[in-house]
């Protein structure tokens, strides 16, 4: 299936490595010219020699306000037809007792700056009457993670403001989606479960096992799997599917 990338120019956050190095692989695959930006500002882990050419690394760090308005300032001279949001979390900690400086340290780290990369990127859309908005989010935004309040809290409104944006644009032929990763087998997830681990004295492979105990479909997912679901969703037969949570987890996700 062509899905109809090919002349497409795409802005993918957080990529040079997991579920965003993933994204930025496939999109590039898929014939799309991506700008895959990260802190690092390294080329995706995995890139395949072949599309080396479609993929232009650049440096980007969410967190510096200088950073972020630079590459909005880029936006005006290369303007994209496709977003893929991508951020990393802010500490673990309980709801109780966080301060308003944590809420405010993690709103302006997570949600602010993907908002006004959004909102310039959404000036070319509109005028082509075409685009694709995708934001990676979290299980804990269906299914709470014990101990990742602030997580929770602000990919929540994360979602909300992607449901309120897709409605808002989708008569302007731009679609606003959000996809749900489960246990997908990164680098980061690796960390997690070693940090587990050696906390709990037990094997890795252990821990491992019985973290796929919980996932119905029995395994990890492959970061490609992911990838691939953000992919379609950046496609033109995806034209009809906005303000929706596509969930990449192998079942392991509860709630409705």
């Amino acid at each position: 299936m062509d899905f109809g990338l090919k002349g497409k120019r795409a802005l993918v956050l957080g990529a040079s490595r997991g579920l965003g190095a993933a994204s930025a692989i496939l999109l590039a695959q898929e014939g799309a010219d991506v700008i895959a930006a990260s802190r690092s500002g390294a080329v995706p882990k995995g890139l395949p020699e072949a599309l080396e050419d479609k993929v232009n690394p650049v440096s980007l760090d969410l967190t510096d306000e200088a950073s972020v308005k630079a590459i909005i300032a880029r936006l005006d001279k290369d303007p994209v037809d496709i977003l893929v949001n991508n951020c990393g979390g802010p500490a673990a900690g309980p709801a109780k007792g966080q301060s308003i400086a944590s809420w405010q340290a993690a709103f302006n780290a997570m949600a602010t700056p993907m908002f006004a990369i959004t909102d310039k990127a959404l000036e070319a859309m509109t005028e082509k009457g075409w685009g694709r908005v995708v934001t990676i989010g979290s299980s804990g935004i269906v299914s709470p993670i014990p101990n990742l309040a602030l997580s929770n809290g602000i990919r929540g409104a994360i979602a909300g403001w992607s449901k309120t944006l897709a409605s808002e644009v989708a008569c302007a032929g731009i679609t606003v989606n959000m996809v749900l990763p489960g246990r997908i087998a990164t680098d980061r997830l690796a960390e997690l479960d070693a940090g587990k681990a050696k906390k709990s004295g037990q094997d890795v492979e252990a821990v491992m096992a019985a973290s796929r105990a919980t996932i119905p479909a029995g395994r990890y997912g492959k970061p490609e799997e992911f990838g691939a679901v953000v992919t379609f969703l950046c496609s033109e037969q995806a034209s009809y599917v906005t303000g929706s949570m596509l969930r990449v987890d192998g079942g392991m996700i509860n709630g409705i």
